[in-house]
């Protein structure tokens, strides 16, 4: 029988990686010890980062599955341990979240002085707003929906969840996990490939949010300085519905992100959304185009009733010079999607709808990408 080594062992844990911090569990420093029988069993020891590792049992399984593969090996066991405070502390140095203390740069963030991480030069992720002026048009709908259609592309996503008042996204995206809170840096849970953080994973289920507008603009810099988003492709950003403090908040903390604007074909809506396109042309942030929702009705007789209306959402894309992304039936797979926590471009990929964000996502990723250039050499003052 093949003697197995310590060194063995350790690279097959390399691969493995946390399945929150995304990172191998060896260079995270939590493989602590490695014993190896002579019998060929093999015992490890884990430093989870807090007790209670809600994803305890996917780390059993990930590091069991790569030990018994190694040659010569007939058993494994398993210990678990807590890293301590200052484990914590060096950790969240080590993944870069320490860097959200430090002074912001060129004037954006909160008057408490944090830098978000997505304006800093050479940050890959592309801040998504999506936007719609007015509620009851579908915007959280078509964030979650073209989250997952992005993720399903092998991009990575996240979505923050900045209507702070009207919270939905963790329900619709099925996150009922909580984020786990590593030295005040917070993990956010994931579902169908996309991260999420949202207000709704601190509140009692049922308790109204009553804030006024600092307290808002501290909890919008959480989300984006505190939370550890690893640099994801797309960051998307449910917006509140009309144009106010949150709206031109996040406009100072993402002066790089791009609006997308959801509305629906009837012109009450369009001429709702089109103040959501004005609010971004007065601070500078580019509106990219036009998503119509609930374009049209298939009726079991096949026929399509435009319940709503049509002509909105090209409307609105002509007048702001803009391309019509895609236009939305309305289904009832849509709303159930949302209330069940599967979204349906997961339940039901191969539906029109479901088609229709996939393409929507294709355009944005690919024929919408931003050409502008920034260098880590340019400064703002």
């Amino acid at each position: 029988m093949p003697v197995v080594t310590h060194e063995q062992i350790i690279d097959a844990l390399r691969p493995v990686e946390d399945p929150e911090l995304r990172r191998s569990i060896v260079d995270l420093g939590m493989v602590r010890d490695v014993r190896i029988g002579d019998d060929g069993v093999v015992g490890v020891l884990i430093a989870l980062t807090v007790a209670g590792c809600p994803l305890r049992n996917e780390i059993q399984n990930r590091v069991g599955g790569a030990v018994t593969q190694v040659a010569g090996v007939t058993g494994f066991t398993l210990d678990f341990t807590v890293m301590t405070d200052q484990e914590r502390e060096e950790l969240r140095a080590k993944l870069g979240g320490g860097h959200s203390h430090a002074p912001a740069q060129g004037g954006h963030g909160h008057a408490e002085g944090k830098a978000v991480p997505f304006n800093e030069p050479g940050n890959k992720t592309r801040p998504l707003l999506i936007s719609s002026g007015k509620g009851g048009v579908g915007k959280s709908s078509v964030t979650v929906n073209l989250a997952v259609a992005l993720a399903s592309q092998g991009y990575s996503v996240g979505i923050v969840d900045a209507d702070i008042y009207g919270y939905s996204v963790p329900r619709m995206l099925g996150t009922d996990r909580d984020p786990v809170v590593i030295d005040d840096m917070l993990i956010p849970p994931e579902n169908h490939g996309v991260r999420c953080i949202s207000i709704g994973y601190f509140v009692p289920e049922g308790q109204a949010i009553i804030w006024r507008g600092p307290m808002l603009h501290k909890a919008l810099e959480q989300f984006l300085a505190d939370v550890f988003w690893d640099e994801p492709d797309f960051l998307l950003i449910d917006m509140p519905p009309g144009t106010g403090d949150i709206a031109l908040s996040l406009s100072q903390y993402l002066p790089r992100a791009e609006v997308y604007v959801v509305t629906t074909p009837q012109p009450a809506a369009q001429k709702v959304a089109a103040l959501s396109a004005a609010m971004a042309a007065k601070v500078n942030l580019p509106v990219k185009g036009i998503i119509e929702n609930m374009s049209w009705f298939t009726g079991d007789d096949g026929t399509q009733y435009e319940i709503f209306g049509s002509g909105g959402g090209q409307a609105l894309a002509d007048d702001l010079g803009v391309p019509l992304l895609g236009k939305l039936p309305l289904v009832p797979e849509l709303r159930e999607g949302g209330d069940n926590g599967n979204p349906i471009t997961v339940a039901h990929p191969e539906s029109e709808v479901a088609q229709a964000f996939q393409a929507i996502a294709r355009r944005i990723a690919t024929e919408l990408k931003s050409k502008k250039i920034f260098s880590a050499a340019l400064k703002v003052n």
